[in-house]
């Protein structure tokens, strides 16, 4: 798959997804004792639930983009003898294997949305402990030459 075509395919997720799901989007309570725990801040069922479908949405996105990037490897033969085609499936393979890391993680994402919707997940500890465990699972790769120094 081409980059520009990654790009539109970024693009137009970002546009189904404008003026979507806002978690912060409800005003503090003005009446006294609005809540010193949550500082006013209300919790939606809906909003929770819209963010899981978008999660959803987007690993069909990134399924759809793992299909056009197995496609356009057809065709690319066993390249013996011939670097650039040897770079080629190594890149491919990176691309792939992230792209998948990409949509797992999507995936167990919109799960807890939806569940914290569904009040599965009913304190902030347990949503964050989930997220937690996303983020553990789903490490980013460093960057290439490694992690700044100090950061």
């Amino acid at each position: 798959m081409a980059w520009d075509e990654w790009e539109r395919l970024k693009t137009e997720a970002v546009e189904r997804q404008a003026g979507g799901v806002r978690l912060n989007g409800t005003a503090p309570d003005p009446t006294p004792g609005g809540g010193s725990v949550t500082g006013g801040l209300k919790s939606s069922r809906d909003v929770w639930l819209a963010a899981g479908a978008d999660v959803g949405a987007l690993r069909g996105d990134v399924g759809t983009a793992l299909g056009r990037l197995e496609s356009g490897q057809s065709g690319l033969g066993p390249g013996e003898g011939c670097l650039s085609a040897a770079a080629q499936r190594e890149l491919y393979a990176s691309w792939q294997r992230y792209a998948e890391d990409v949509r797992a993680r999507c995936g167990r994402l919109g799960g807890i949305l939806d569940q914290v919707g569904q009040d599965l997940l009913r304190t902030d500890a347990l949503v964050e402990a989930a997220f937690a465990r996303v983020s553990a699972a789903h490490a980013d790769t460093d960057a290439v030459g490694g992690r700044p120094q100090g950061g």
